[in-house]
């Protein structure tokens, strides 16, 4: 029986990912805000866990209630389907670094995108936080491209725009990174050490953590378009 490409692509797909050409800003942004989600996920859940086996206050809670230092954030909301706070933080903690470790070692593989959007899911209901969730998802949204060609940026964004966008990367990059550690740690440090707290600060740095996450992802998209029409 004569054996075709397809075949042997059905028998090994990893042949075919391993051809691919990763998109390298792309990657460096899901690995660290990838990574970073997780490690927040973690947060939340070693501060659920310490609270010990007893039911929440609701469905959704403060993770770290009682706690001067997380005070300016509200003692980091969370939300959980279980009634056990125990459980729900050792739950929160093996999924979130099952998010951390796929979003920095395992992101190129095939349907990385895929699982990490579905581990945002149970993050979110066992307790993960609120926030961490969310920027999983959009980080898995952006892993689904990690492989992808690009071609639609080649064909209606002209090269001057692209390079103007891709020189840019690396600011928004470091900006959208300064904002989210701002506002975790860099919020209850300020707090908690120098007395800092201004509501008007925190939401003008909310706002800051989307803009900037948004325009590092566009300008990496250019950025990796114009790498790939560099490539043979």
């Amino acid at each position: 029986m004569k054996t075709t490409y397809r075949d042997i692509q059905h028998t090994y797909p990893r042949i075919k990912s391993a051809s691919q050409k990763t998109n390298h800003a792309l990657r460096v942004m899901i690995s660290t805000f990838g990574g970073f989600a997780g490690l927040m996920g973690i947060e939340h859940g070693i501060g659920e866990v310490l609270q010990g086996s007893t039911a929440p206050g609701g469905l959704v809670f403060p993770s770290w209630p009682g706690s001067r230092f997380f005070d300016a954030l509200n003692g980091e909301p969370a939300m959980s389907i279980l009634p056990n706070l125990l459980i729900t933080g050792i739950l929160a903690v093996i999924f979130s670094l099952a998010y951390t470790v796929w979003a920095v070692a395992l992101v190129e593989r095939n349907r990385s995108g895929q699982v990490l959007m579905a581990l945002t899911i149970p993050m979110l209901l066992f307790g993960a936080g609120l926030f961490p969730p969310v920027l999983g998802l959009m980080v898995g949204a952006a892993a689904t491209r990690i492989h992808a060609p690009l071609r639609w940026w080649r064909k209606h964004i002209s090269g001057s725009v692209r390079n103007f966008l891709g020189s840019l990367w690396p600011w928004f990059f470091a900006a959208a990174l300064l904002t989210w550690l701002l506002m975790f740690p860099g919020m209850p440090v300020m707090d908690y050490f120098l007395g800092f707290f201004n509501e008007s600060f925190i939401f003008l740095v909310l706002g800051g953590m989307f803009l900037f996450l948004i325009l590092a992802g566009i300008s990496a998209f250019a950025r990796d378009s114009l790498r790939q029409a560099a490539s043979p």
